[in-house]
């Protein structure tokens, strides 16, 4: 596997080995051992798996307690996937991260705990599934404005296509007002 480091430390590109031929395709998605070996050591304890259409936009969300690292992945489809810095000892506090991960380049991104996260729909519906160091809880889940100035992130948005938000991430609060990390 090859793991790429982006703008944002901690936060990294996962390209698994791929094995295909005109059957189709194989691949690990997890394996501890090579986690390891690449200097990532992490315990799972949930998986998720959401389907949604184009156009939707999920995110930004974080919990204060019982934070999450997130393994995350495209299995059917393509989004635009976010991470924000929201650790304030760090030197990329406020800052964002985005790339594509779609069912075609079978990337993953890595998102550690202090980051809020989040992701757009490009293609006409999307399977994203990820894993997670902690379990849910609701009640220390905190939504990020997806659309503040002050982070600025350049959603790939599609003309034409109407942003569809859930009730609570419409609410997300601006980074000045965000409760953050340490």
């Amino acid at each position: 596997m090859n793991v790429i480091e982006t703008v944002l430390p901690g936060v990294l590109i996962i390209e698994p080995k791929v094995f295909g031929d005109a059957r189709g395709f194989f691949l690990e998605s997890w394996n501890e051992q090579e986690f390891a070996r690449a200097g990532l050591r992490m315990k799972f304890v949930q998986d998720n798996h959401s389907r949604s259409s184009q156009g939707t936009l999920r995110g930004l969300h974080y919990q204060l307690q019982h934070t999450q690292g997130k393994l995350v992945r495209v299995t059917a489809g393509e989004v635009f996937d976010v991470a924000v810095d929201l650790r304030r000892s760090s030197s990329t506090y406020g800052k964002w991260f985005g790339t594509a991960l779609s069912a075609e380049n079978k990337r993953m991104l890595w998102v550690p705990e202090g980051f809020a996260h989040g992701f757009y729909v490009v293609s006409p519906q999307a399977e994203f599934q990820y894993k997670c160091t902690d379990f849910y809880d609701p009640a220390s889940e905190q939504t990020l404005a997806w659309n503040d100035p002050a982070v600025g992130i350049q959603w790939p948005l599609m003309p034409g296509v109407e942003t569809l938000l859930s009730g609570k991430d419409r609410l997300g609060r601006a980074l000045q007002d965000a409760q953050a990390f340490a």
